[in-house]
């Protein structure tokens, strides 16, 4: 299993319809096949500038590379991230076994 989570802030004024939409289009993200436990987060915490967050799991690193590589996902990134996300940080794990 791959979870796939990013923390962002958005361009946006906070609240704001521009900041609503976007959201709603990340949310579409969750259709893709081979999407698990979807979720669109809002930070509560001030220890770090980043206000949401996306996280997602996959059952492999096909799964993954399917959702990566998809049109739905490309379209996305370049239509909507690259313009409207300000900052972001992007993490991949997989469970640790020792």
């Amino acid at each position: 299993m791959i979870r796939h989570t990013v923390a962002f802030r958005l361009k946006h004024a906070p609240g704001s319809a521009a900041e609503g939409d976007f959201l709603q289009a990340a949310c579409e993200l969750a259709k893709i096949e081979g999407v698990q436990e979807f979720e669109c987060l809002r930070q509560t915490s001030v220890k770090n500038g980043f206000t949401f967050g996306l996280s997602m799991e996959f059952a492999d690193e096909a799964a993954y590379a399917f959702y990566s590589e998809h049109p739905d996902h490309t379209a996305f990134v370049q239509q909507r991230w690259m313009p409207e996300v300000e900052e972001f940080m992007e993490l991949d794990y997989v469970v640790y076994t020792a």
